[in-house]
């Protein structure tokens, strides 16, 4: 027989989560073979959010290569990080999973520079801030099930929130929240642009899912790099290479020995000093010479071109109750009245153009011409 959930529980680190923690916005009995972490693990894989990873940029849109890294591949690349982190650490790797799946679900067409565009069209309709790791919570509270959300728990929900691996730290300490807490920070979030740069995860396994991110991307990109022939091997800093290696396994492998062997317990997720300094270090190396060189300035005029012209004539559409426009036809249509009255119509434009595909945006503007 498999061990029961108190069972579980008992094995984990005093530090760790506990199944019996799990706090939900919305009660529900309880599942008898399964933790609520596990439960949430099902409800983001069977999420049709989670589907669209598979057609999401990474880094690189649009290359002839199928071996480069898509949104779907670089989740579960962090989801396998930081279980293993969290499986020598003893804490839950349920919550890990569920979190790691879920962390990049409000990523946006074409990636970062997707994201840019679609926050300079967020303020100028005076929607806020657009950030993606919010959308991922915004997706899993409020868009998922036709609007009526998934329900996930508290520590999960946070985790997504808090999981910016674009900002390393040295150490990652917990902190503690309410549900008022996390609510606060999360609406917060629209209106404070600083307030990204300062969220923490309220648990250990949210601060494992945080660092797993630029783990597992950091040195996946310096390779897709390599194979698209952005850069060289030989370009990769001596001073980098020979403390991580020059290579996505060694880079992966050091990173994760160098936080066990740092974190085993203690409350707080932390690197040695000279590994976070290469971290540091590979990461601006990659800024210069990978991400500014991703895509060129007639790649990113398109891609602006494509995301105004689609929210204006979205706008437009719902105006004038356009009942054969895409937004109206494939998102409003199956939303719940909730849903359709309290959003105002630029939000809703911004949820259906933030859920699309790369393909999928590219054949909305091109069907524009037709």
């Amino acid at each position: 027989m498999g061990k029961s959930k108190k069972e579980v529980d008992l094995m984990l680190s005093s530090y760790a989560c506990k199944n019996e923690e799990a706090i939900r916005f919305k009660e529900e009995k309880k599942d008898p073979y399964r933790t609520d972490f596990f439960r949430d693990i099902d409800r983001i894989l069977y999420s049709l959010s989670y589907t669209r990873y598979a057609d999401k940029t990474q880094v690189f849109s649009f290359n002839e290569d199928d071996h480069i890294t898509k949104r779907m591949v670089h989740v579960q690349l962090v989801s396998k990080i930081a279980r293993t982190i969290g499986r020598n650490l003893q804490l839950n790797e349920d919550l890990i999973e569920a979190a790691a799946l879920g962390h990049d679900l409000g990523h946006v067409p074409f990636g970062h520079i997707g994201e840019r565009i679609l926050n300079e069209i967020s303020l100028e309709n005076e929607e806020g801030y657009f950030n993606h790791n919010i959308e991922s919570v915004r997706v899993l509270m409020n868009l998922e099930q036709k609007g009526q959300g998934r329900n996930l728990t508290l520590q999960v929900l946070d985790a997504i929130m808090c999981h910016n691996g674009e900002l390393p730290l040295n150490e990652y300490r917990p902190i503690n929240k309410t549900k008022e807490e996390f609510l606060k920070e999360y609406y917060t979030s629209y209106t404070d642009k600083e307030l990204l740069k300062k969220l923490r995860p309220m648990t250990l396994e949210g601060c494992v899912v945080r660092v797993s991110d630029i783990i597992a991307y950091i040195g996946k990109d310096v390779e897709d790099a390599i194979r698209l022939g952005v850069i060289k091997k030989e370009q990769l800093p001596k001073t980098i290479t020979k403390l991580l290696g020059d290579n996505n396994k060694n880079i992966v492998n050091t990173f994760v020995s160098d936080i066990i062997k740092n974190s085993q317990g203690k409350p707080y997720i932390k690197m040695s000093k000279p590994i976070f300094n290469a971290l540091q270090e590979l990461k601006k190396f990659n800024t210069e010479h990978i991400y500014k060189k991703a895509n060129t300035k007639e790649d990113i005029q398109k891609y602006e071109t494509m995301f105004r012209t689609l929210f204006l004539k979205y706008k437009t559409d719902i105006l004038t109750n356009n009942q054969k426009s895409e937004i109206i036809e494939k998102f409003l249509s199956e939303m719940t009245e909730e849903y359709l009255k309290t959003t105002t119509i630029n939000r809703k434009i911004i949820d259906f153009i933030a859920g699309m595909t790369d393909d999928y945006m590219k054949k909305c503007y091109l069907d524009l011409y037709k």
